[in-house]
């Protein structure tokens, strides 16, 4: 409530005209610039992100390996904690994008405030949810007292900021959904650098500060966090937003609250989704060898780079989706899905091209083991056979999320990530051991992007069809 108070009084600071829409860019600029004008700065926090998560780890486990494998039994609920804000929160950016195309100020205005109370609320049920999991659910996976004592003296610190994370990542896509992408940037990169500077001074106890150990790297992590937001929140003093955040906007009407967590729960859904596969894929593949396992997790850490520049610009044509969508712009809303298809499509040519050149390098870049990069360099070729049809399940489910579809979205995603792959990798893996599993990744791709195409089609057809 006392965030609500500064935030009312600024908005009431603003009223001579600083809400006024002025996000008329998002209609009339040329496609293909604005579609790179709000990625580029997402793909830039992004990597940052990547970076900061890998120097995280690499100062735990200077502390010890036992404090290293409490982080990774930790990992799954901090993922949780992420999944849950970030899902809604892009609910709310939909949401208000709509809103502001159509030119409905007060329905804006409504949705950003309830989005941040909302956020707020979850925050605090997640605090103290998942520090009273902890306990049981470490002792699911170790019996190691001091494992255990390591992943609960990090989590209780890191959970605390839980209400922190989810109005961060509010104000993040609230700052989205108005087009001022690189105020998002700038936030996220203060809080990734502060972390990334805490991290070995309160890890290790550098001058005055004292030695914390794995204590530290939470505390890091949540300063990093609350840095982030108090720059979002000072920036909303000096330069009101078009949008006024109040108590006196929120309005609990169903339809409103519906349409957020309609949106909300299935782009949530779809964060969770590949943590899923991935223990799926683990549980066949350990059936061979536990370098197969090995090889899994070193490909999802090259994915992730793989796709930071395609998820950057996902979220970039989120906004302008939403807008144009509520302008009534629609077959803007279908160039601006075919650019963003082409321009994913693009990166993943480059990076099935990366693959193909250079497999064993990429593979070396985690391990040292020479079976393990021989291995890995054949699945890496096979495995990226898949990675430009994946494009048209990516750039779907983007731009229905754009569009508040969350559930077509969901199907896409549980599709790609369930549904198809699933089946696909263990009867292949009947028939050709471990080769099968990767061979399934490029069979699912091929698939889903088919299935994708038609459901974006589908859904998307009432939406964006202009009548001629």
């Amino acid at each position: 409530m006392r965030c609500f108070y500064v935030l009312q009084k600024a908005a009431k600071a603003g009223e001579g005209g600083d809400t006024v829409m002025t996000q008329t860019f998002m209609k009339e600029k040329k496609i293909l610039p604005l579609v790179l004008f709000m990625s580029l700065p997402m793909v830039i926090s992004m990597a940052v992100n990547s970076l900061y998560n890998i120097v995280d780890s690499y100062f735990v486990a200077k502390i010890s390996e036992d404090a290293m494998t409490a982080l990774s039994l930790v990992f799954p609920v901090q993922n949780f904690i992420n999944a849950v804000t970030i899902g809604f929160s892009i609910g709310v950016n939909a949401v208000i994008s709509y809103f502001l195309g159509a030119q409905e100020q007060e329905k804006a205005n409504s949705a950003a405030s309830q989005g941040l109370l909302l956020s707020a609320i979850h925050g605090v049920i997640l605090t103290v949810g998942c520090i009273a999991a902890m306990p049981a659910f470490l002792r699911m996976f170790t019996d190691d007292e001091l494992v255990i004592s390591l992943g609960l003296r990090y989590s209780n610190i890191a959970f605390a900021f839980a209400v922190v994370i989810a109005l961060g990542m509010c104000f993040e896509k609230i700052y989205q959904a108005v087009g001022k992408m690189t105020v998002a940037m700038v936030c996220v990169l203060s809080g990734c650098i502060a972390n990334i500077i805490l991290d070995p001074v309160l890890i290790f106890g550098l001058g005055p500060f004292p030695e914390l150990g794995i204590e530290g790297a939470a505390l890091a992590t949540g300063i990093g966090q609350s840095l982030s937001l108090v720059i979002y929140l000072v920036v909303y003093l000096l330069r009101p937003l078009p949008l006024r955040l109040s108590l006196k906007c929120l309005s609990f009407r169903g339809a409103l609250t519906g349409r957020l967590y309609a949106i909300g729960v299935p782009a949530t859904l779809n964060l969770a989704l590949p943590s899923l596969l991935v223990s799926a894929l683990n549980i066949i593949l350990s059936g061979f060898s536990q370098t197969y396992v090995v090889i899994l997790g070193i490909y999802y850490k090259l994915q992730t780079f793989l796709y930071l520049p395609a998820n950057g610009i996902i979220q970039g044509i989120r906004p302008l989706v939403g807008y144009n969508y509520g302008a009534g712009e629609h077959r803007r809303v279908s160039r601006i899905y075919t650019t963003s298809l082409a321009l994913i499509a693009g990166i993943m040519v480059l990076g099935t091209a990366l693959c193909w050149a250079l497999p064993g390098q990429l593979m070396g870049l985690f391990t040292e083991n020479a079976e393990t990069i021989s291995l890995g360099a054949a699945a890496l070729r096979i495995i990226s056979l898949g990675f430009v049809l994946s494009s048209v399940s990516v750039a779907s489910t983007g731009a229905l999320e754009g569009l508040s579809m969350g559930g077509p979205s969901l199907v896409i995603t549980a599709l790609r990530y369930v549904v198809v792959i699933i089946p696909i990798a263990f009867l292949l893996s009947r028939v050709w051991d471990a080769q099968g599993v990767w061979w399934a990744f490029p069979v699912t791709e091929a698939l889903t992007a088919a299935l994708s195409y038609f459901v974006y089609r589908r859904a998307a057809r009432p939406a964006v069809e202009t009548v001629a």
